[in-house]
C-alpha cells in the first residue's frame, strides 16, 4: 500500500481509501460481514475510511463504528454532511444550527472522540459559505474534527471559499471529493488545477464510473437493467442509448489495455485516477469480500507514459463520457427562476 499526505494537513492516508456506501441496507445489509472487510482492508495496509451521515440514514456509520473499536488510534476517519436525515425541517444543509446537531450524531454512531476529516457533502445555496467555515472552524478549535473539506463543489466555489477563509481568519477546505474516472475525465479542466494551487488534497470517488468499469458490462453480451447499477440507473446502462454503446466500445478497449498489462480492468480504472499528481487518493467502495481483494491486489500497480497515452486516445484529458453527478444538478439549473427575468421586467425591456 502507497501513501500520501492529504494537502497540507500532515496526515498520511493510503492511496487506497475504503468507502462504506455499499455497507448497509443499500448495498451489504449483514453488519458483521461488512465489519470483516472494513478489518480486512486495514489488514491489508489501508489506514483511510470516508463515510456519511446520509448513507443508510446513518447505519454505515454505525457499522464503522463498530469495527474501529480497539483499532481507531490507527484510522484517518472521514465522514460528511449535508443530506437530509430524517424527517421535519431543518435537518440538512450547510448552516450552523444543522451542523452542529449533524456532527454530534455523526461522533455517537462512529463511537468516537473526535472525526479527522469532516466533508460538506454538497454546496448549499440557502447557506453563505461564511456561515459554514465559521461553524466547521470553531469545531476544529474544539477539537470535534481534525481538518474539514468540501465534496463535489464546482471549482469557482473553492476558489471563494478559500478567499473568505483568508479574508476572515477561518481555517480553509483542506480536500475536495469529486467524482473521476476514464469515462468521467471533466475534472481534470479546472477543478483539478484549483485543487492544486491551493494545496488541497483530492479524493476521488466513483473510479469505477458508477460500476461501468467493473468489466461486468460488455458489448454484445445482454445487460439486466433490472439488477444492481443499472437497476438504479436503467439510462446510464441501456446499450440501445447511443451514449452507453460508446462507452461498451470504450470499455472493450479499455479491457484490451487492462489484458496486456496483467491486471483487470477495475484494477486499471482504479491506478488511472491516482496517477494524476492533484489526486491523494482514491474511494473504493466494494459490498464484497472479493470485490475488496480484487481491488487491493492492483494497489501497487502504477501506469507508465504509453498507458497514459493510449488511456488518452481512448477518452481525451478532460472528456465526460457520462455526467457523473447527474442526480445532484446544481439549483443554477434546476431552478427556473435562476436563470430567467422576472416575467414584468421582460415586458419592460
Amino acid at each position: 500500500m502507497r501513501y500520501r499526505t492529504l494537502g497540507g494537513t500532515g496526515i498520511e492516508v493510503s492511496v487506497h481509501c475504503l468507502g462504506t456506501m455499499m455497507f448497509g441496507a443499500v448495498g451489504n445489509p449483514d453488519h458483521d460481514d461488512c465489519v470483516r472487510i472494513i478489518h480486512a482492508a486495514l489488514d491489508r495496509g489501508i489506514n483511510f475510511v470516508d463515510t456519511a451521515d446520509m448513507y443508510g440514514q446513518g447505519e454505515s456509520e454505525e457499522i464503522v463504528g463498530k469495527a474501529l473499536r480497539g483499532r481507531r488510534d490507527d484510522v484517518v476517519l472521514a465522514t460528511k454532511v449535508h443530506f437530509q436525515m430524517g424527517e421535519g425541517r431543518n435537518r440538512s444543509g450547510n448552516s450552523r444550527r444543522w451542523i452542529l446537531r449533524a456532527v454530534e450524531e455523526s461522533l455517537r454512531r462512529l463511537d468516537t472522540e473526535w472525526i479527522d476529516l469532516y466533508q460538506v457533502h454538497r454546496p448549499d445555496p440557502a447557506t453563505d459559505i461564511e456561515e459554514t467555515l465559521s461553524v466547521l472552524s470553531d469545531l476544529v478549535r474544539q477539537g470535534k474534527i481534525r481538518a474539514f473539506g468540501c465534496s463535489t463543489f464546482p471549482a469557482e466555489e473553492i476558489v471563494e471559499a478559500q478567499h473568505v477563509s483568508a479574508r476572515r481568519g477561518f481555517e480553509r477546505f483542506r480536500s475536495e471529493q469529486p467524482p473521476y474516472s476514464i469515462l468521467a475525465r471533466g475534472i481534470e479542466t479546472s477543478l483539478l488545477p484549483v485543487c492544486q494551487r491551493y494545496g488541497m488534497g483530492v479524493l476521488v470517488w466513483s473510479p469505477l464510473a458508477f460500476g461501468f468499469l467493473t468489466g461486468r458490462y460488455r458489448r454484445d453480451q445482454p445487460i439486466d437493467l433490472s439488477t444492481g447499477r443499472a437497476a438504479l440507473r436503467p439510462g446510464n446502462f441501456d446499450p440501445t442509448i447511443a451514449g452507453n454503446a460508446a462507452k461498451l466500445d470504450i470499455v472493450e478497449q479499455l479491457v484490451e489495455v487492462a489484458t496486456g498489462l496483467g491486471c483487470t480492468l477495475p484494477q486499471l480504472a482504479v491506478a488511472f485516477t491516482v496517477a494524476h499528481p492533484a489526486v491523494t487518493s482514491a474511494i473504493i467502495g466494494p459490498r464484497t469480500m472479493r470485490q475488496l481483494e480484487d481491488l487491493l491486489d492492483g494497489a501497487a500497480l502504477t501506469l507508465d507514459d504509453a498507458t497514459l497515452d493510449r488511456i488518452d486516445e481512448i477518452v481525451p484529458p478532460g472528456t465526460d463520457r457520462y455526467s457523473p453527478n447527474a442526480l445532484f444538478r446544481p439549483r443554477s439549473l434546476t431552478d427556473t427562476a435562476r436563470r430567467r427575468r422576472p416575467p414584468a421586467d421582460r415586458v419592460a425591456a
